[in-house]
């Protein structure tokens, strides 16, 4: 690879990351079990859009200081509903109502640490 084309692909890939911006975030509480578990360390990046199924972190509305990870279980007028995999020890949208998509921080694409947990979430 000439000196030139190694410069155009360092620039894309850099250039990509400051668009995408991924945020790291841990799982906190076993809300998300057994999908996810407490102390997961997550890779988020913004979505434009989520649709029912996906898992994604988004402010606590109760403490905007706080995020929390939750499943999308709709996208409706009034905002995304969130769900926790474990109802039982979920505090989700059925507590708080649905969240506004501006809350919504992102997709989360992969778990990477522990690494005996490391892959995609789905």
């Amino acid at each position: 690879m000439t000196g030139a084309a190694l410069l155009a692909v360092t620039v894309g890939v850099v250039a990509a990351a400051v668009v995408v911006r991924p945020r790291r975030v841990v799982v906190e509480g076993p809300s998300m079990e057994p999908t996810l578990a407490p102390g997961d360390h997550l890779l988020v990046v913004r979505a434009r859009r989520v649709h029912p199924g996906d898992v994604v972190a988004a402010h606590d509305p109760r403490d905007r200081r706080r995020v929390l990870v939750k499943r999308v279980g709709a996208v409706l007028d009034a905002g995304i509903v969130l769900r926790g995999d474990n109802p039982g020890a979920s505090t989700d949208s059925r507590h708080f109502g649905p969240v506004p998509a501006s809350a919504v921080l992102g997709r989360v694409l992969r778990c990477y640490s522990p690494r005996w947990r490391a892959g995609p979430v789905r």
